[in-house]
């Protein structure tokens, strides 16, 4: 039955091969079960609520990309949209977590049409690609300034903006330890670096006094508080409407990369260097949003970690399905997940940073015109707490420059629009 449905032999695989890149893919993004909830707690949600939600959310995309699109790619709420729905959304703008969770419902709905109706590939071919590499980058230096915050590593100071915390504070200790273990493991290849690098830290400062445990195994905390909880009204303001576009900008530019590189990596594009059954990859990728969103979470992206998987033998739909079920497995894991201080995620958080802001590497420096709107959308998303934000002034700053510079027919006018309604959002609809 396995080998008609995922066609294992077609792709050169075995039973064997799916199950070990299933579990080495669910290692490597197993951490997020612990970052996410903790996360979005400190935007009010209910923190066993979102545990639950996250694990049904990441099941439910793993098998939706495993039995309907028949790729090795494991889904789950996404890193750097998690923070931005805490402190962009609600804590920097002062929306509610239900409002925040309608803007993720409806980025998902736009997305879902975006891949049905065939237009996905004018909008990815119309942005720069040196706005995307300076929106990642960006996206990952803005982690690092929560990873650092979190850990009190910096601190506000009203002479200088921020400053340097007490690094012989516990919090400010364990977050340094944490980051330093992961990448020593990370550089070592050791599968499941962040997740032991999580549990380390936990366990250290239980040892230590500074930490209590709240137990291994349980049943299931309640989705209720959760459930179905998004206000889709609430969203729909003006204000939210570079919100929504964030949300579905970075959803999915971040699945269309990851595709292409797991694909890659899999050797799975065809002879055009395209991935097949893209559109199916797509709207699981989607209608996972809309469900999590119902579910209580924010957006639901494809992982790069699925290279992981494929590096160690998947290669079809049904390395998805065991890390599905093996998230679901996880849900009865919530009190060690409750366990989990803030400070032990900070060093997950700084090595994602340093993964994301790799990005910056592929920049053309020698043309400032290309070179300028990226530092602007690198450094305004951590400076501002708002990916929103920094990708507005991107937006704003490449076309103006573009414009300027005697380039202008170089620009889609997908850009000059968007960065005309850029302008409206800061100038009249403020």
């Amino acid at each position: 039955m396995l080998e008609r449905f995922f066609q294992l032999k077609a792709h050169n695989t075995t039973v064997r091969n799916e199950v070990v890149g299933g579990v080495t893919t669910f290692l490597t993004m197993a951490y997020i079960i612990f970052v996410n909830p903790s996360m979005l707690a400190q935007a009010g949600m209910d923190q066993g609520a979102v545990f639950v939600a996250t694990c049904l959310a990441a099941a439910i995309g793993c098998l939706i990309m495993g039995l309907y699109a028949n790729y090795p790619i494991a889904m789950a709420p996404g890193m750097g949209l998690n923070a931005f729905f805490t402190y962009g959304v609600v804590l920097g703008m002062g929306y509610t977590w239900e409002q925040a969770l309608g803007a993720v419902f409806l980025s998902g709905i736009i997305f879902i049409f975006i891949s049905i109706f065939k237009i996905r590939e004018w909008v990815i071919n119309a942005i720069p690609s040196s706005l995307k590499l300076g929106i990642a980058a960006g996206i990952g230096l803005f982690l690092a300034m929560i990873a650092l915050k979190n850990a009190g590593i910096i601190v506000t100071n009203p002479a200088t903006l921020v400053s340097l915390g007490d690094l012989s504070a516990p919090s400010a200790i364990y977050g340094l330890l944490g980051f330093f273990v992961i990448c020593a493991l990370a550089y070592l290849k050791v599968t499941g670096a962040v997740m032991i690098g999580i549990l380390l830290i936990t366990v250290l400062s239980m040892v230590f006094g500074q930490n209590e445990f709240g137990g291994l195994v349980s049943a299931p905390p309640s989705l209720a508080p959760t459930f179905m909880a998004m206000d889709i009204e609430g969203a729909f303001q003006i204000s939210m409407i570079s919100v929504i576009f964030a949300f579905l900008f970075v959803d999915l530019f971040d699945t269309a990369g990851t595709l292409v590189g797991v694909g890659q990596r899999g050797k799975l594009l065809d002879k055009d260097g395209k991935l097949p059954r893209i559109k199916k990859a797509l709207l699981a990728d989607s209608t996972a949003t809309v469900v999590g969103a119902g579910l209580g979470t924010s957006s639901t992206t494809s992982y790069i970690e699925s290279a992981a998987g494929v590096a160690a033998g998947g290669r079809t739909g049904l390395t998805a399905v065991v890390v599905a079920l093996l998230f679901l497995l996880s849900l009865f894991f919530a009190p060690l997940a409750g366990s989990i201080p803030a400070y032990a995620t900070a060093g997950a958080l700084m090595y994602v940073a340093v993964l994301m802001a790799g990005s910056l590497s592929h920049v053309d420096w020698d043309d400032i015109t290309e070179a300028a709107p990226v530092l602007i959308a690198a450094f305004t998303m951590p400076l501002t707490f708002s990916i929103a934000d920094g990708i507005a002034l991107a937006f704003i700053s490449y076309a103006a420059i573009k414009l300027f510079s005697g380039q202008g027919k170089t620009v889609s006018v997908a850009v000059y629009v968007l960065a005309a309604l850029f302008i409206a959002k800061f100038f009249i609809f403020v």
